[in-house]
């Protein structure tokens, strides 16, 4: 397991996991952005409460490219079953 430092609004984090060191520079930098956008849309907000909405934002991101896979996932599904079909 290794470490890796990151910058997420000008402070310094140490992060230890499994994951390549480029994954993880990827993942604090879309934090860090995220988290830039919610304090450049609200102004004087808590550092608390930013962190909280930019991750309610990401959730939100996560959801509905979830639910688009799970249509693309049915549909593929579904057309597999038409094809199966037209052998039987």
């Amino acid at each position: 397991m290794g470490s890796v430092e990151v910058y997420i609004l000008g402070q310094k984090y140490t992060i230890k996991g499994d994951a390549p060191e480029e994954h993880i520079r990827k993942l604090a930098s879309y934090v860090d952005e995220k988290l830039k956008e919610v304090y450049n849309s609200s102004s004087n907000i808590a550092p608390v409460k930013a962190s909280i909405l930019a991750a309610l934002n990401i959730a939100d991101e996560l959801f509905k490219l979830k639910n688009e896979q799970e249509g693309l996932t049915k549909s593929i599904e579904e057309k597999a079953d038409k094809l199966v079909a037209l052998f039987d």
